[in-house]
């Protein structure tokens, strides 16, 4: 089953039969009319932000199923932790609580591209070979860009996926990982720097 589905059905079962919402639902009073309206109004929310959650879950994690159990996750803390919601954009601030399950879950499983830096020279190498136009041309194969970015470390995935195939803007992603504006510019550019370089490789590789 989909993340998304699983996700509905188990906002939708009743409260002795949820899923990922099963320990939120213990209390007696989970049934009354102010809870039923809170959770109808999560759903509202932050459902149609599931396939940005779970895109950045699998970038960050690069394993379709630790990105479907950490999802699952975040949206038990973010519903546990609805009533301290304020706005009308659910995105960001769901995003964020996806990002921090995200890098717990590296952490606890010392994850190898959050201590190890990525070598500029090693995924330079090609570069000089291939001509921007060749680097363009293969940019536009979708496998060759997922391939690439996978070879990244984690902070330069996360800002690549929130920048270019979420559209948030910098201040967003700022909230969201809890950094100066400033620093989501610099990263930003370290990252797309760092993604040129992987292509380029592979490009040279290719040829």
């Amino acid at each position: 089953m989909k993340t998304t589905d699983l996700i509905k059905d188990s906002l939708n079962q009743s409260p002795s039969q949820r899923g990922f919402l099963q320990n939120a639902s213990e209390t007696r009073d989970f049934e009354s009319a102010p809870k039923i309206v809170e959770l109808a109004s999560f759903e509202e929310t932050m459902l149609p932000h599931l396939d940005a959650a779970h895109n950045l879950a699998t970038w960050l994690l690069r394993n379709e199923q630790d990105a479907e159990d950490v999802v699952q996750e975040a949206y038990l803390r973010a519903f546990k932790s609805f009533d301290g919601f304020r706005g009308s954009n659910g995105r960001p601030w769901l995003l964020t609580i996806v990002r921090n399950a995200s890098y717990t879950f590296l952490k606890e499983n010392k994850a190898v591209d959050l201590t190890i830096p990525f070598d500029d020279e090693i995924h330079a190498i090609g570069q000089e070979s291939a001509s921007p136009a060749t680097i363009l041309e293969h940019a536009e194969d979708a496998e060759l860009i997922r391939e690439a970015m996978d070879a990244l470390p984690a902070e330069s995935r996360e800002i690549l996926a929130l920048r270019h195939q979420e559209g948030l803007s910098y201040q967003e992603i700022a909230d969201i990982a809890q950094i100066p504006p400033g620093t989501v510019m610099s990263r930003l550019a370290r990252a797309r720097a760092k993604l040129k370089g992987c292509l380029a490789a592979r490009v040279g590789n290719d040829q």
